[in-house]
């Protein structure tokens, strides 16, 4: 018996699935202790004990280390990447108060908000798939100017109903660069004035 060795491997907190707890089977096996009592100790099921006894048996030490699995790593569905992208092309939840992803931002609210357990690794992977880069994605921000409300009243009133005879303009207003002089930042005004002079 590599009793050092077990030893070595050993620690006192119960059966976890870990090397260790295989390892103290093992010893209070060698120390005489019944399989009963094995199992009501460790808190393992028959089974499992019987099967860390006949591991060491056959392999030693190094059979109580898990064995390679066969076969293909497990398959995220569909449905989960799917999820991901459409989560991605749109702002987070006000909740989050982020103002765009992190791939371990999402990974933790789709766990938390959906029940989905991906990784962040694998969040990044399929932004990669799909291109998407959420730092650099537009989004819509509402403005907080306190007339925000009257001034998209007005703009959306010229598309609705525009005066006979006018042509409406839409201007972006930009607030650094070229293009923010004062011609722009008053076009808006001058439309709403037009507007209003040809009812």
């Amino acid at each position: 018996m590599q009793r050092a060795s077990l030893e070595a491997l050993t620690c006192q907190d119960g059966y976890d699935g870990s090397v260790s707890a295989r390892a103290q089977i093992v010893l209070w096996r060698a120390d005489g202790v019944s399989v009963g009592d094995i199992v009501r100790m460790s808190g393992a099921s028959k089974p499992t004990v019987y099967k860390w006894l006949d591991r060491y048996e056959r392999l030693g030490v190094d059979g109580l280390t898990d064995l390679p699995r066969s076969g293909r790593p497990p398959e995220v569905p569909a449905g989960v990447r799917s999820r991901i992208v459409a989560l991605t092309r749109c702002t987070p939840p006000a909740e989050t108060g982020l103002s765009h992803w992190s791939s371990r931002e999402m990974a933790k609210y789709l766990r938390r908000a959906e029940g989905i357990a991906v990784s962040h690794n694998f969040i990044a992977q399929v932004w990669r798939d799909h291109e998407l880069q959420p730092q650099r994605l537009g989004t819509f921000k509402l403005s907080t100017d306190p007339e925000f409300e009257a001034k998209v009243a007005d703009v959306v009133g010229l598309y609705q109903d525009p005066p006979v005879g006018a042509v409406v303009l839409s201007i972006d207003e930009k607030t650094r660069g070229a293009g923010a002089g004062p011609d722009a930042a008053g076009a808006a005004d001058r439309l709403r004035e037009d507007r209003d002079a040809y009812p």
